[in-house]
């Protein structure tokens, strides 16, 4: 899979090469193109934002390094493109999945007061949040989906990580524990030291509710 990010930024990207998404990106389960936008302006200054017409605050990216930007590496429309904005639809682990079935995807990242809305309408397949708040611009957002996208990437991590985590059944992940058993008096609990794979799987769908209830009640609906 090919995830292509369009930036004013391309310096921010750089923890994505570190730790699991690095090791991917190293063993090619994952190529990443990082591409900064202000290379196809074609303004002698390689400006790539305005003032808003009809007024107000801060400034508006232009859209024609964008619409550039996104004809270089999409020329034919082959891949999804994606604008993260705090007016598209939430980001959720169903959408992760979906995308990470595609071969190439464009994730196009706003900044300052956002996009000229021509170039969205013309370029953009959908819009997509990580979240209900505003950030400076798209580049933590397209991050998050970066990473999440790549987990389902085979190879990228081993099957049984996927299965018995955090919205992958619609509730969420049971508490885990590590050595030592006894840690400053408080210890791991006793079903979990058993050997018993029958009760210790009944304890954690039963943790699982429990907390799911308690944080997320809207899942269990």
């Amino acid at each position: 899979m090919k995830i292509t990010i369009l930036t004013l930024f391309p310096e921010m990207f750089s923890p994505l090469y570190q730790s699991i998404i690095g090791r991917a990106l190293e063993d090619k389960k994952l190529e990443l193109e990082v591409v900064n936008i202000r290379d196809y302006s074609e303004d002698k200054h390689l400006k790539c934002d305005d003032y808003p017409f009809g007024g107000g605050a801060g400034m508006v990216m232009m859209p024609q390094p964008i619409a550039s930007a996104i004809e270089a590496v999409d020329p034919e429309h082959r891949a999804r493109r994606i604008f993260m904005s705090p007016k598209g639809a939430t980001f959720t682990q169903s959408k992760a999945l979906e995308l990470s079935s595609l071969e190439h995807i464009v994730l196009l990242c706003g900044h300052y007061e956002g996009v000229d809305q021509r170039v969205i309408d013309m370029f953009i397949d959908e819009e997509i949040s990580v979240g209900d708040y505003v950030l400076t611009g798209g580049e933590l957002p397209a991050m998050v989906v970066t990473d999440c996208v790549a987990r389902y990437l085979d190879g990228v991590l081993s099957n049984g990580s996927l299965v018995d985590e955090s919205f992958s059944d619609g509730s969420l992940e049971y508490p885990q524990y590590t050595r030592p058993a006894n840690f400053r008096g408080v210890s791991v609990p006793e079903v979990l030291l058993s050997g018993n794979h029958a009760k210790i799987d009944e304890w954690r769908r039963e943790q699982s509710r429990k907390i799911t209830a308690a944080r997320r009640p809207d899942l269990l609906k």
